[in-house]
């Protein structure tokens, strides 16, 4: 059984040193884990395995964490039946994984426009990270994104590819999409 985590909280309280023991305790196994700053807070996503047992325990000290600590803690038990499994690892299996870097003028539809045309040619994000700051040598904000993505092998690339950079040049945005190199 696994639980999905996110965790928020000031980044002055460091809670993951309190959240990972607590993993621990309950027998659980950590999957995944990411953490990082958010300006003057933190944020932690964890994926963790473990028996029913386990997990509702861990349930309960994560809700006494979370009063003791005054953070905001998430939490969700991904349950899929098997038919949608393996639906899901068969459309994963024919992808091809990319990777999409962005940067342009800091606006506010950047990157809602960007999801949205990868999600309308049924493109799967599987991560996206993004931030806005202050370019040296001009007074605008910039925001740059990185996405990795799933691109169905039935899609043709080069249309993909041409289609991507038309819809950039149209918003001004300037873009790398190129395959992900392990």
């Amino acid at each position: 059984m696994q639980l999905s985590i996110t965790a928020l909280g000031s980044n002055q309280i460091n809670f993951i040193v309190e959240i990972l023991p607590a993993i621990r305790d309950c027998n659980c196994s950590i999957l995944e884990i990411r953490s990082s700053r958010l300006g003057k807070s933190a944020a932690a996503y964890l994926l963790v395995q473990g028996n029913w047992n386990q997990i509702a325990k861990l349930e309960s000290t994560l809700d006494i964490i979370q009063k003791r600590l005054d953070i905001k803690l998430n939490v969700l038990r991904p349950e899929q039946k098997d038919k949608e499994k393996d639906k899901e690892k068969e459309r994963d299996k024919d992808c091809l994984p990319y990777s999409l870097e962005t940067i342009s003028l800091d606006r506010d539809n950047v990157v809602e426009s960007i999801t949205s045309f990868l999600f309308d040619r049924e493109i799967s994000i599987e991560e996206i990270s993004g931030s806005s700051y202050q370019a040296a040598y001009i007074q605008s904000a910039v925001f740059s994104t990185k996405f990795i993505i799933l691109i169905p092998s039935q899609l043709p690339l080069l249309t993909l590819r041409e289609e991507f950079l038309d819809f950039c040049d149209q918003l001004n945005i300037d873009a790398i999409l190129e395959p992900v190199k392990r």
